[in-house]
């Protein structure tokens, strides 16, 4: 699914569970219940149902639900048809499908580690001149 490298899925938040408080993982993180709190792992995926209502940091991240915090990825972010994010996200790429919500704003970032921003370079267009 990431590729070659990917850990397994390691950690399953089901459909049903509230987990209060900072999580941190290796690996894969399935959320299918409700996280109030930071996430921390090498992969995310929120299913449909699953919601964090906090800061996620990883290397890439797969969003079917709901996001209410700023979203960190190193390499990728995909966002779902039916996913819901609010927040701001700093990633390498962003995908996002027809459908899904974004409110919020996105910087990318470049292989240096830079990011690029709509603050980074604003262009003035010029009126067109007209002819004498």
């Amino acid at each position: 699914m990431f590729g070659k490298k990917t850990q397994k899925l390691e950690t399953i938040i089901g459909d049903g569970s509230v987990v209060k408080g900072e999580l941190n993982g290796k690996g894969t993180v399935r959320i299918d219940g409700v996280v109030e709190g930071n996430v921390c792992a090498d992969w995310v995926i929120v299913g449909e149902s699953g919601k964090i209502k906090g800061n996620v940091k990883t290397r890439g991240m797969v969003v079917a639900g709901k996001v209410e915090g700023n979203i960190e990825a190193d390499e990728i972010v995909e966002l779902k048809p039916k996913a819901h994010v609010s927040g701001e996200v700093r990633t390498g790429r962003l995908a996002v499908s027809e459908g899904a919500v974004f409110d919020g704003q996105s910087r990318m970032k470049t292989n240096t580690g830079t990011e690029k921003g709509s603050e980074a370079r604003i262009l003035s267009l010029k009126p067109p001149s007209t002819p004498s």
